[in-house]
């Protein structure tokens, strides 16, 4: 990898400074342009009807970005999952599946196997495809789309955006110069914004994301999330209480969109972070990376290393080397909202109920 995902944010957010960072910064926006007019080209087919929408037999609650990069979204459509099946749905999640191989499931899948396994999960580039298949295959009466927003081709009963409070607006730019993965006014197709991580601002911060999301998505209930630690776990799940790192030397490391997030959370339950390492998103842990995280870990001299779950999924072990490895177990805690967003999900979940 030739740039970490945090080395990346720093240049297009302008912290990197220097005449040889203004200069990347200047072939990043050339390289924009084209982006945008494809993502614009893209998007005008479909609101001109001009691209076909293919509607499927049950409800679709899609989950999405507007940036690149983690946003807090399996969390988030764990959460989606769980509420419906409480209400006695018959739940399928289903999302592109990237950096799938030959059939085998990607770190987001395993982590949701783990966490809802009563609840299959359908990977296909073809989302299309794979609703009708988790229909099919699975009686689902209702359709949890992961990472879906950009992916216009299947319809949708209800458009979920989260927007990361540590950079909502995605540097005000599209991808490559910023975060954004199409334009800010798309955010009028959400029916619900979310913002997540939202103890990361103030209450005056807060307030002026909302003011600014009102205003390009008027009619989007509004809500406001954070991404709570609430324990150790490790592979087998064993679990430890958060207080168990205050002190303690730890090696840190994850392969996730957005390692700043992980990052401030290990920093705010007090451990000592004797080393720290990140890795592209999805990365996939082979014999080298795993030997190379178990020479780094011994010579940082860490009592413990500490991943993400979704990192943990993809390792399955207990120890690298004589250190062992946990993972933060997060749970989801709404703000604000929760009761505005029930009612939208009771409306849509209407439709799915056939028994």
């Amino acid at each position: 990898m030739l740039i970490t995902p945090s080395a990346f944010r720093d240049l297009v957010s302008g912290r990197r400074r220097g005449l040889v960072a203004g200069m990347l910064r200047g072939l990043l926006r050339l390289a924009e342009i084209p982006y945008g007019w494809a993502v614009r080209l893209r998007n005008g087919r479909y609101d001109r009807h001009t691209a076909a929408i293919h509607a499927v037999d049950v409800p679709v609650v899609c989950v999405g970005n507007l940036t690149l990069g983690g946003t807090g979204k399996t969390p988030l459509v764990e959460w989606l999952a769980r509420w419906h099946v409480a209400r006695g749905l018959r739940v399928a999640i289903v999302s592109r599946g990237y950096g799938t191989r030959a059939g085998v499931p990607n770190d987001e899948s395993l982590e949701l196997a783990n966490a809802l396994p009563g609840v299959p999960h359908v990977q296909d580039a073809d989302r299309v495809a794979a609703a009708r298949a988790a229909i099919d295959r699975y009686a689902a009466e209702l359709i949890v789309l992961d990472d879906g927003f950009q992916h216009r081709r299947l319809g949708r009963d209800l458009d979920v955006v989260l927007l990361d409070a540590s950079e909502p607006f995605g540097m005000e730019h599209l991808f490559p110069r910023g975060m954004l993965r199409e334009p800010l006014e798309s955010l009028r197709r959400a029916d619900v914004v979310v913002l997540s991580r939202a103890t990361l601002l103030d209450d005056p911060g807060r307030a002026a994301v909302c003011r600014r999301v009102a205003n390009l998505a008027p009619r989007a209930v509004w809500c406001e999330v954070e991404h709570r630690p609430t324990a150790l776990v490790n592979q087998e799940g064993e679990r430890l209480p958060l207080a168990y790192l205050a002190g303690r030397s730890t090696a840190a490391f994850c392969g996730i969109g957005n390692p700043a997030g992980f990052r401030h959370t290990l920093i705010s339950l007090g451990c000592e972070l004797t080393a720290w390492r990140e890795f592209a998103d999805h990365h996939a842990y082979d014999g080298n990376s795993r030997e190379s995280l178990q020479t780094w870990i011994t010579e940082a001299k860490a009592e413990l290393a500490v991943c993400t779950r979704k990192d943990l999924v993809k390792l399955q072990t207990v120890s690298l080397g004589a250190t062992p490895l946990w993972a933060i177990a997060i749970e989801l805690q709404f703000l604000r909202g929760r009761q505005e967003l029930e009612s939208l999900l009771e409306e849509k979940a209407k439709r799915g109920k056939v028994g």
